[in-house]
């Protein structure tokens, strides 16, 4: 091993804080995983899992022709992902004793890990076959990074596809075996009805079931709900023959309907301590959306949208103006205004009930906006990503807002090559003049507390950060009087 000082470990020496990285990943060792399989659900499992069609152990593209693949439209998926140049770095990516022992070199106090292939399992329409695998690899998990829980802790899978398996797996991951980070899945891909369709349920509006009582037993079990889903593959993500097409933009694409889902749909008010996370997909689109769903309640709210309705419109004006200034449009046309009574012109009848589509969410102003999306949500943002600066730009986010950005280092793949130097990527937006001290604070420490010690203020307990967090919590805690007022 080199035993040099790391860039990333003189940054964090000069630090009065932690980094907290809220998104490592594991590379899985598959041989393992296939023991516990067979432990828990048997060696018929095992082989069924490993005969599938298409798994991310091997896809089907592989087996398809070049005319294959185009007459099939079988998008290219990701390949090569985990770094081999350094045969260190990818051996540390699958061993939990060896990614303990170097994470001073990477200047990470704590991590999170997640799945790396596991996260397809998540997706799987085999209602039999998909909790198997999560439950098997919960197992494994829990008992792989035990021993290491003052560094690192293991998410749990927990699969969606309906309510009742999500909390019983919730239920063991928790109680069980003791995890107190899960990941869950953004979105349930279902067929429709009668034909060879499917549409995608994001767990929220229009959705198939009530989830409710999923939230309702995070918030029991004091577990924060995260969402990592990879959507390469589908809508315009459909090359046949370029990964790097497919991969832009795709995990942010399924936090943004899922993150928009949650808030329309009103789950922010009716779980108002809950926290909820969006790995992997920067903060851009974060952004993007807080601004448009405050653009669209400005315009839409149950009070201006009456400005578009069509009983609005004074008739006798509007067919004075045409008649003067729309003589191109011919004399047949004209003279068949307000005969042709046309959605553009008149509007389709609405039911008043439908019309406050911020109903769910209880908006009543901006500040409720603000308070039920960037006081509920973060957001995973990988080292080199310059975006990540937005977060912390009150000038250009409504009402001086500041976005909960937090540390992704995504150690274990390709999108950080060197595992030493995962803080040093970080702090380069410091060093470039992006962000400041206090702001790198705020996106590797103070972010990362709420995110997780806002639902389960243990979450920290017993590891090597507690002090630091402790500190934290008692200086955000109101006082016995402010309470008692």
């Amino acid at each position: 091993m080199n035993n040099g000082i790391s860039k990333s470990a003189e940054i964090r020496a000069r630090l009065s804080h932690p980094i907290i990285d809220s998104d490592g990943h594991i590379a899985e060792f598959e041989p393992a995983f296939f023991d516990f399989l067979k432990a828990s659900a048997g060696g018929g499992m095992v082989e069924r899992f490993k005969s599938l069609a298409d798994s991310p152990y091997f896809f089907r593209w592989y087996r398809l022709t070049p005319e294959q693949r185009r007459d099939l439209r079988v998008p290219r998926m990701q390949w090569w992902v985990h770094p081999t140049g350094q045969t260190l770095d990818r051996a540390t990516s699958s061993l939990p004793k060896l990614l303990h022992r170097r994470l001073d070199e990477m200047g990470l106090d704590f991590t999170i890990i997640y799945p790396s292939m596991g996260m397809f399992m998540l997706h799987m329409g085999d209602d039999e076959m998909r909790p198997a695998l999560c439950r098997a690899y919960n197992d494994m998990h829990a008992q792989l990074f035990r021993e290491y829980g003052d560094r690192m802790t293991p998410a749990a899978m927990i699969p969606m596809h309906t309510p009742s398996e999500a909390i019983a797996e919730l239920e063991h991951a928790v109680r069980d075996l003791k995890l107190k980070a899960v990941l869950m899945p953004s979105f349930v891909r279902r067929p429709v009805s009668g034909s060879h369709g499917f549409w995608f349920d994001n767990l929220c509006i229009d959705s198939a079931y009530d989830y409710d009582p999923v939230w309702s037993k995070c918030l029991e079990l004091k577990v924060a709900p995260t969402f990592h889903s990879p959507s390469g593959g589908i809508g315009f993500r459909t090359s046949i023959s370029n990964f790097v097409y497919n991969h832009i933009g795709h995990f942010a694409a399924s936090a943004e309907s899922i993150c928009k889902a949650l808030f329309l749909g009103g789950v922010t008010r009716r779980f108002p301590q809950l926290r909820f996370a969006f790995m992997e997909g920067g903060i851009g689109w974060a952004a993007a959306l807080f601004n448009d769903l405050i653009g669209h309640w400005e315009k839409r709210n149950r009070e201006a949208i009456m400005n578009l309705a069509p009983d609005k419109l004074d008739f006798p004006l509007m067919r004075k103006l045409f008649l003067e200034y729309g003589r191109d449009y011919g004399d047949s046309a004209l003279a068949r205004l307000g005969q042709e009574k046309s959605h553009l012109l008149w509007g389709a009848p609405e039911d008043p009930a439908d019309l406050d589509e911020f109903a769910r969410c209880g908006i009543e102003c901006k500040e409720d906006i603000r308070a039920l999306f960037a006081e509920k949500f973060f957001f995973g943002c990988e080292g080199d990503d310059r975006m990540t600066a937005i977060a912390f730009d009150a000038k250009k986010n409504p009402m001086g807002t500041r976005l909960g950005a937090l540390y992704s280092s995504d150690i274990g793949h390709f999108d950080l090559p060197d595992m030493r130097d995962a803080a040093k990527e970080a702090y380069e937006m410091v060093e470039d003049g992006l962000i400041t001290d206090d702001d790198f604070r705020d996106f590797v420490f103070i972010n990362p507390v709420r995110a997780k010690a806002d639902v389960n203020p243990d979450f920290f307990k017993g590891t090597r950060v507690e002090a630091d967090v402790a500190r934290i919590l008692a200086a955000s805690r109101p006082s016995a009087a402010a309470a008692a007022r």
